[in-house]
């Protein structure tokens, strides 16, 4: 296995891990936004997000769009959001790279954030939020950090509550990228049977024109427990 490490101009950090074996690739994008992130009126916003990357941008115009470039060809996609980041990746076949690069550079920096879209979308996480509220042995995990992180944004719910993301509008979504979407909060990597071919220059040409920017920074957390006495 071989693995090199870049950085680009603005920032963004590059990982390219050649794993000398079949030649398929995973590009994945993460950046450092994640619900701990978030205040008490935007919660949720990290993971509404990331879903709303996937439903159009300036190139890719729709959903339709985005997942005929990656299906069409033999690719797989998904996305994921966490406390502190969030992912999104595409895997298909090394020579189709390129798509791939672009598809998520597109997503990423250029979402449409169209308004019926939004609206729509609002329907699809409450629902997954009642769907996680009918699945005790996910829900007991989250009150369990709700009460261990009590007055912390690490006791968030990822997904948010069913009042805050019914609330969230355009504007919620850009001004929440402008506090953490930036190259200087982020890594791009490039994992597979890269067969020895440099995709530096194809990550420059992609995600170089990403403007660097001061990011929001999370609170500090201080556990507030205290021994047990007996």
């Amino acid at each position: 296995m071989n693995t090199q490490s870049h950085t680009l101009s603005n920032g963004l950090r590059v990982l390219l891990i050649d794993t000398e074996s079949f030649p398929t690739v995973t590009a994945l994008v993460m950046v450092g936004a994640g619900s701990r992130y978030e205040r008490k009126d935007n919660n949720g916003i990290a993971h509404f997000f990331e879903h709303m990357a996937f439903k159009g941008s300036k190139k890719y115009k729709t959903s339709f769009e985005i997942s005929s470039a990656i299906e069409g060809i033999g690719g797989v996609f998904n996305a994921f959001t966490s406390k502190d980041h969030t992912g999104y990746w595409i895997k298909a076949t090394t020579e189709h790279t390129h798509t791939l690069l672009d598809v998520l550079s597109d997503m990423i920096l250029h979402p449409l954030l169209e308004a019926d879209e939004i609206e729509r979308e609002k329907g699809v996480i409450v629902e997954e939020i009642n769907m996680y509220e009918d699945m005790p042995a996910r829900k007991v995990g989250d009150i369990f950090e709700e009460v261990m992180y009590k007055g912390s944004q690490l006791g968030f719910d990822i997904a948010g509550t069913k009042e805050t993301v019914t609330a969230f509008n355009r504007k919620t979504f850009t001004d929440y990228i402008d506090e953490l979407y930036h190259p200087n909060n982020a890594v791009v990597v490039i994992a597979g049977g890269l067969q020895g071919k440099n995709y530096l220059p194809e990550i420059e040409k992609k995600f170089g024109t990403w403007k660097n920017k001061k990011t929001l920074a999370f609170e500090e957390y201080v556990g507030q427990q205290k021994p047990h006495s007996t």
